[in-house]
């Protein structure tokens, strides 16, 4: 047995020396509770291998179309006598606006209907209930905004690259990043020379009105394309430019993942290009992957969830063990169960039982002899 002992320790001193050089899974892998992965607001989506846009990034506003653009007035001096409709309004094209009195002779004065050459919505009102007006004055503007123009101000060294018919996602903030594809119809007839910017136009259809004029943009003005590139969503990238990393869900324990660092390529507004780290295969969080990396886990280490997945002993870094080391177990084993087993045949063990064996008769012969 002592032969034996000696041999145990020799092969586990010398297999934790080799098993020290690979936890680097362990130490990259999270693995959380049901509940963690709740509070954490973990979400995953597949690395996918598809079309990549190349994009330069610029910021702007919305226009109104300028031929789309009315403005109301009258052709005779008169007073206003019905309330007019008021700024953000939307009217219908041979919608009454006004009902102006004539100061034509009659009794009573001759009343004239003012109605919306267009359809569209009241941008500004200059007139109220009983105003005198004349036909100088402007007194209503109509902008149909079925459509609108998003003006993006280009960096000049990026403008040359921007053709005709040129696609742009565009993000508008106030609508909480709602983004709607435009295209491009014209450049800025002269760059601003402060910014260093050159005016790119794309028209925008504007279902339900939502897009309103000034409202701030950002573009993704979509330069190239390219074909069967593997991609992340931004949000699942981590850390720095120098060390930037990704977490894959394990392929095999629920709840649990894995920090890979990756080789990053290009970026868009959506999407960055990966170039090594991840296949297509692998699913990355997104939503919850910065929370994530302070992570402490739910206490369940790497060995013990795959012991428990596979029912089966497992290395520290999660790794199967090799011959060498089931045959280790196996000796550490066998000396437990022979130490056990020699543990029931001692003399010392064998003494206590047969003495308290004896004691045992005697107090049940003792108790009999009263009770007769």
């Amino acid at each position: 047995m002592k032969l034996k002992s000696i041999f145990s320790l020799i092969t586990a001193t010398f297999l934790s020396s080799t098993w020290a050089e690979e936890t680097v899974d362990a130490a990259n892998t999270i693995i959380l509770s049901e509940q963690g992965v709740k509070n954490l607001g973990i979400q995953l989506a597949k690395a996918k291998k598809a079309d990549f846009e190349d994009s330069v990034f610029a910021i702007g506003h919305i226009k109104p179309i300028p031929n789309k653009h009315s403005v109301i007035s009258t052709r005779f001096p008169g007073r206003v006598v019905q309330t007019p409709p008021i700024v953000g309004d939307i009217v219908v094209k041979g919608q009454v606006l006004l009902k102006v009195e004539s100061r034509q002779p009659g009794s009573p004065p001759p009343v004239i209907d003012v109605k919306a050459p267009e359809a569209g919505i009241i941008s500004k009102s200059h007139v109220t209930l009983g105003q005198p007006v004349d036909p100088s004055q402007e007194l209503m503007d109509i902008v149909d905004l079925k459509q609108v123009w998003a003006v993006a101000s280009v960096p000049e060294s990026q403008a040359s690259k921007l053709k005709i018919g040129t696609t742009a996602h565009i993000k508008v903030i106030s609508l909480g990043g709602t983004s709607f594809d435009g295209k491009l119809i014209r450049m800025g007839s002269e760059a601003n020379h402060e910014s260093g910017t050159l005016e790119a136009i794309f028209l925008l259809d504007n279902p339900g009105l939502k897009l309103r004029p000034n409202m701030r943009t950002e573009f993704s003005i979509v330069l190239d394309e390219r074909k069967d590139v593997i991609s992340v969503p931004r949000k699942a990238l981590q850390g720095d430019a120098a060390d930037p990393y990704v977490f894959v869900k394990h392929f095999d324990l629920p709840n649990a993942f894995v920090k890979c660092p990756v080789v990053v390529g290009e970026r868009n507004d959506r999407y960055v290009e990966i170039k090594s780290g991840v296949t297509r295969f692998d699913e990355v969080v997104t939503n919850g992957a910065y929370f994530l990396g302070f992570a402490q886990g739910g206490g369940i280490s790497l060995r013990d969830a795959l012991d428990a997945a596979h029912g089966h002993k497992h290395n520290e870094d999660g790794s199967e063990l090799n011959a060498d080391q089931k045959n280790a177990q196996k000796v550490v084993q066998d000396g437990i169960s022979a130490k056990a087993a020699m543990s029931w045949t001692s003399p010392i063990v064998l003494f206590l039982i047969v003495s308290n064996a004896i004691t045992l008769v005697l107090l049940t012969i003792v108790t009999i002899k009263k009770s007769q």
